[in-house]
């Protein structure tokens, strides 16, 4: 599947001093991908830059500031030791088989040696591929504006995702439900491989190359996975448990992917592919934040059993290679088992209480209750009750509520739980998992609205919070207040 394009962009020689390439992906052979070049876009500008992160992967302090990293980064230049290529893959969206896809509008890079282990960067709309089913291959502001936040956002709150190191801007122009300007995002994660590559080769009958990506993720990421009777069972068990505590973590921060198709599913348990997701405003288990979901597959309160349904799918394209039926399904029991014990665990965290009691599942069941009853705004009554005790008047607690009588029955259920306990490390331990900032849809919108009149300050800003979500940020405390009123009117779909 190896494609040249006409007049490919020219080989950037400038590089930080160290930087190491090894694009062990691109070992794997033609049948997994395309070689390609990215298509250059006109007149590029920055519009967010990562640089806490850019010196993670070992690229100084100062190249994220350089025209050479803004041509690179947009596609316009290709990196000297980089390998550009978009994967194939296939899957499952909305739980129907889909066939092939594959990687219509990312390219990636390749592989670079960092002090934390293997990074690979992918420019996302960086241009048409072979997988890009008429599409013209392109990102636009708005999406790569929320990817470039959220992703940063999510490692903030400290849940497994891919990163962003930067969002490029052109004014040129894209069609989607209107004309808009494109964009780039460039992310990192140790690999971008989903369920959907596995799905790929299984559904194709192609056992000899399924093998080949099985082993590869093993040797680099599962190695404990080769000492087990059965490495490829092994696999399945380790990424269900992985999965399940990236739900418990989804679950317990409140928020809603959109589009968890197969194919939007890491084999690492990362968070991937942010497009119409969503941070709860008023506690609605049954939120819909994906205006193109119709009927309301991926819903907040879905999410737990349509990731056990994405990874039974999995399993079905390793069966080829566990050649054992009752061993795959045994493989997937452990999400069963490790999914309600992590989202247990996360949230008597957020509940301050230091040690398991057999009240607590009870107790946690009747927040969620008295939550969507009510209609609370989730960050928020967390954030608050971390300032609650016992003797306490509870008021800015109770204010969010309009049953007050029925939070007046759990707050003392909750105090008779805590009553116990040292107050000073209950709070500091609630503090640490109830974050004051997330990216609320408007908070986004609102940024995005400016980009479009070259203003990034909201950008930058947002960035700046959002990278530590626990602190007070006294010079931002708007951004930890309740949504506006035209907030509820955003529409997010599968385009965004």
């Amino acid at each position: 599947m190896t494609a040249a394009t006409d007049n490919p962009p020219a080989a950037l020689n400038f590089a930080e001093p160290g930087l190491k390439w090894n694009n062990s992906f691109a070992r794997l052979g033609p049948d997994f991908y395309t070689e390609l070049q990215p298509q250059p876009m006109p007149s590029p500008y920055w519009m967010g830059r990562n640089q806490a992160l850019a010196r993670e992967l070992g690229l100084g302090d100062h190249w994220l500031e350089s025209s050479e990293a803004l041509a690179a980064l947009t596609g316009n230049q290709v990196l000297a030791g980089s390998h550009p290529l978009a994967s194939v893959y296939s899957g499952h969206q909305f739980g129907m088989w889909a066939g092939q896809l594959g990687d219509g509008r990312a390219l990636l890079l390749g592989e670079i040696q960092t002090s934390q282990g293997p990074q690979e960067i992918q420019l996302k709309g960086a241009g048409s591929t072979p997988y890009s089913r008429m599409g013209d291959g392109r990102a636009v502001l708005r999406s790569s504006i929320r990817e470039f936040l959220c992703s940063e956002a999510m490692h903030g709150l400290g849940i497994p995702t891919t990163r962003a190191l930067c969002v490029t801007g052109s004014d040129a122009l894209v069609r989607r439900e209107e004309m808009e300007t494109a964009a780039v995002v460039t992310r990192t994660a140790p690999s971008f491989i989903r369920f959907g590559h596995f799905e790929h080769f299984s559904y194709s009958g192609q056992q000899t190359q399924l093998k080949m990506l099985a082993d590869y993720v093993i040797d680099r990421f599962y190695p404990a996975c080769r000492e087990a009777k059965q490495p490829y069972a092994a696999l399945l068990e380790a990424v269900s448990e992985r999965t399940a505590h990236l739900m418990a973590a989804w679950q317990a921060v409140g928020f809603c992917h959109g589009v968890m198709n197969t194919d939007n599913m890491s084999i690492l348990g990362l968070t991937i592919d942010y497009g119409p997701f969503q941070f709860l405003d008023a506690f609605d288990p049954a939120h819909i934040c994906n205006h193109s979901d119709t009927q309301g597959r991926y819903a907040y309160n879905r999410q737990p059993n349509i990731a056990y349904w994405n990874l039974f799918c999995l399993g079905q394209a390793l069966l080829p290679l566990i050649d054992d039926q009752d061993q795959a399904l045994a493989a997937l029991e452990s999400y069963k088992t490790v999914f309600p014990k992590a989202l247990e665990a996360k949230m008597r965290n957020k509940l301050g209480l230091s040690d398991e009691q057999p009240q607590d599942k009870q107790l946690i069941e009747n927040t969620f209750r008295l939550l969507a009853s009510n209609k609370v705004d989730y960050t928020i009554f967390w954030r608050r009750l971390s300032g609650f005790t016992p003797q306490s008047g509870h008021e800015p607690v109770r204010d969010l509520f309009f049953d007050q009588e029925s939070f007046t029955t759990w707050a003392q259920q909750y105090s008779e739980r805590i009553g116990q306990e040292d107050p000073a490390p209950r709070a500091d331990l609630m503090l640490k998992n109830n974050p004051k900032f997330v990216l609320r849809n408007h908070l986004g919108e609102e940024a995005i609205r400016a980009a479009k009149l070259k203003d990034f300050s909201g950008i930058h800003t947002l960035l700046t919070v959002l990278q530590t979500p626990f602190a007070e940020h006294p010079d931002h405390e708007h951004l930890a207040d309740f949504p506006p009123d035209w907030a509820a009117s955003i529409e997010i779909s599968c385009s965004s």
